[in-house]
């Protein structure tokens, strides 16, 4: 078992689905795409969980005949991936997926031929994202509650507190020693409130 087998943001990363074209006929999965007692026909697509692609696609990444083809979803697709190198500060990324970076890093391993592509993309959004959590976390404007436009679109990883230092050493140490969003957003109130008191 896995160190992230009981992890709910990895659970619920496995749950999100990506398209799929199946690229043989596969006795009795027909169920997948709702027709009971019946084949999968080659050529159909449907979206599957990340999980059950991850494993009929398995031959694809050996080089052999594979079950299925994964497709790029829509939030790593490449009108979401021009809007991400262009300003990564006005997507929200929680509406397209609430593990968004999750669910990038899954599917590096099962499409090759925009591997690169992605992991450019996703490291420099989050790079840059992460620049603009801290500004707001230490920024008096954010303690007043301005910036919630980009606040509200804020994925899982960037988000949680204590995720967010693991997340960064997972990422080639992307920005080591970054202040966590809520800490330092409440170390600034605190700050505040504290000179309140003293005047």
């Amino acid at each position: 078992m896995g160190s992230k087998y009981y992890d709910i943001d990895a659970i619920l990363t496995d749950a999100q689905k990506i398209p799929c074209t199946f690229e043989v006929d596969v006795p009795g999965l027909g169920y997948l795409d709702g027709n009971d007692n019946s084949d999968m026909k080659a050529g159909t697509k449907l979206e599957m969980p990340i999980w059950l692609a991850e494993i009929l696609a398995v031959s694809e990444q050996l080089g052999t005949k594979t079950f299925i083809h994964t497709n790029i979803p829509h939030a790593l697709s490449a009108p979401v991936m021009n809007a991400l190198k262009a300003n990564p500060l006005s997507v929200n990324l929680r509406d397209l997926a609430t593990h968004y970076y999750s669910l990038g890093e899954r599917m590096v391993n099962l499409v090759e031929d925009a591997e690169d592509e992605l992991v450019d993309t996703l490291s420099e959004t989050f790079r840059r994202r992460t620049i603009e959590i801290a500004d707001h976390a230490v920024n008096p404007k954010g303690a007043l509650g301005e910036g919630t436009e980009f606040l509200t679109g804020l994925e899982e990883s960037e988000r949680q507190n204590g995720k967010k230092k693991e997340f960064i050493a997972d990422h080639e140490g992307c920005l080591r020693g970054i202040v966590v969003f809520r800490a330092a957003h409440d170390s600034t109130k605190a700050m505040k409130s504290w000179r309140q008191e003293k005047k």
